[in-house]
């Protein structure tokens, strides 16, 4: 079946221009101007632009925690992402206590309820002669990228030690390793005070977790990466000193690159001092206005690669069910730290958020490019983790999704025009200039307006070969 896209302004990572889509099945087939296709079916897009799907790099859905599990499973934060213009997601499956490929083999039962595109990283919090051996079948398997922590100690936590090894293994296998930068050892040692001197606020998960110990862990990751030259992606950078330290070691020939995410960009950590301050809890934490400030710059000059979301949504109060699809639902949230912020689940929502509140205030307001805006939330994830040009492409052969935009739409934003499964948004009220109106996944329809028009199951894994290095 072939659908005839007309009238519309492209917007890609290199240009923007004024062309027709032709899609066949699954596929663009080709793109141009006053494009013919007799027996086509016909969409005027005449006063509208495109964009290709999003891609993000970093999504948390149906993850365990103590007492509770992230909000949106495979389903439900897959059809916000849609709703939000992003029709490919990649998420981290949990090590645990088990093999790599049998935690990769639970995942993928977990995922089969997928409503969008998706691949997955593995979690490296193990580190020993099983897990290595096991990578091979990982990569054959399609599945290319490692993650590390620095941070968590007990739990997630590798030793530099482990880290350099696996780094070493990572480069024999073409593989990517993702890091989460901050310092364990330190932040152990500033919640124990804390919690000694009855602290227990929401804002005091910032203060023991400070920003310098984030700046010296990225460098610490980007030397490892110089001394083994294998290529290290920075998850969630934070910190304006991040930034610093991502363009010292590549302008050093470090192999590293990095990524951040909507809330360093828009909110400080003055939010976890609210009334409802556990609404913002992550890790990493938010951080100043001076550091917001300067992700800003990374991302308006290049030095940042990426823009994820590291969506990890919790209900505010989960005590209170809220209707999702006709069915009322509560899953325990912020409420379990209301006495302890070392209880609080850390994450936030954000998946279906990104595209349209990056637009009005990233692109409308001047601070980064409309090609910007797509190499940073579609190509440039889709180079790095082995997908391009099949997504975060409008090119011949490429999967035809599709994000068109109505560049006159208002809305006020919220929990009413959100699909993200909990009962808060961060953006409430806000005020976005222009709306995805439609989404096409892989050339079928999925979002029409407020109409959901996909299914549980219709998100297909995605194997990875080894990416680009950018």
């Amino acid at each position: 079946m072939s659908l005839l896209i007309q009238g519309a302004t492209l917007i890609s990572a290199e240009e923007t221009i004024e062309a027709d889509l032709l899609l066949e099945g699954e596929k663009i087939l080709r793109v141009g101007k006053n494009l013919s296709a007799p027996g086509a079916q016909r969409l005027n897009a005449a006063g509208k632009f495109i964009t290709p799907g999003g891609v993000d790099a970093h999504t948390h859905f149906d993850l365990p925690m103590p007492g509770t599990v992230s909000s949106d499973d495979h389903y439900t934060g897959h059809k916000a992402a849609a709703f939000g213009g992003t029709t490919t997601v990649m998420d981290f499956v949990p090590l645990g206590e088990h093999s790599a490929l049998e935690a990769v083999r639970r995942w993928r039962e977990k995922s089969a309820k997928a409503a969008v595109d998706y691949s997955f990283h593995l979690n490296l919090t193990r580190w020993d002669e099983a897990i290595s051996a096991s990578l091979p079948a990982l990569v054959e398997q399609g599945i290319t990228t490692l993650k590390v922590f620095t941070a968590y100690n007990g739990r997630l936590r590798l030793s530099d030690g482990e880290i350099f090894a696996a780094l070493r293994r990572a480069k024999a296998l073409g593989m990517l390793v993702m890091a989460h930068c901050e310092n364990g050892d330190v932040i152990e040692t500033l919640v124990a005070e804390a919690l000694a001197e009855g602290h227990t606020q929401p804002e005091w998960h910032a203060r023991t977790r400070p920003a310098w110990g984030a700046v010296e862990a990225t460098l610490r990751l980007a030397s490892m990466a110089a001394q083994t030259q294998t290529p290290v992606y920075i998850v969630h950078m934070n910190a304006g000193g991040e930034a610093d330290m991502l363009t010292y070691a590549r302008q050093h020939g470090a192999p590293v690159m990095g990524e951040t995410c909507p809330q360093y960009l828009f909110f400080t950590e003055e939010a976890l001092s609210r009334p409802d301050g556990a609404k913002w809890v992550c890790s990493p934490p938010l951080r100043s206005a001076a550091d917001t400030q300067r992700l800003w710059q990374a991302l308006s000059q290049g030095e940042i690669q990426t823009l994820a979301t590291d969506h990890c949504p919790f209900f505010f109060d989960g005590r209170v069910a809220i209707e999702y699809e006709g069915q009322p639902i509560a899953i325990p949230g912020k409420e379990l730290g209301r006495e302890n912020f070392t209880q609080i689940p850390n994450g936030l929502p954000g998946v279906q958020d990104r595209l349209p509140v990056l637009w009005t205030e990233g692109v409308l307001a001047g601070k980064i490019s409309p090609q910007q805006f797509v190499a940073l939330t579609a190509a440039n994830p889709a180079r790095i983790f082995g997908l391009y040009p099949r997504k975060g492409a409008l090119l011949p052969g490429s999967d035809a999704d599709l994000v068109i935009w109505n560049p006159h739409k208002q809305v006020v934003y919220g929990r009413a025009l959100s699909h993200q499964r909990t009962d808060y948004n961060l953006y409430e009220g806000w005020r976005l200039k222009a709306w995805p109106e439609q989404v096409f996944l892989r050339g079928k329809l999925i979002v029409d307006g407020e109409r959901w028009l996909g299914s549980a199951g219709q998100g297909q894994f995605l194997p990875r070969k080894q990416g680009e290095f950018l």
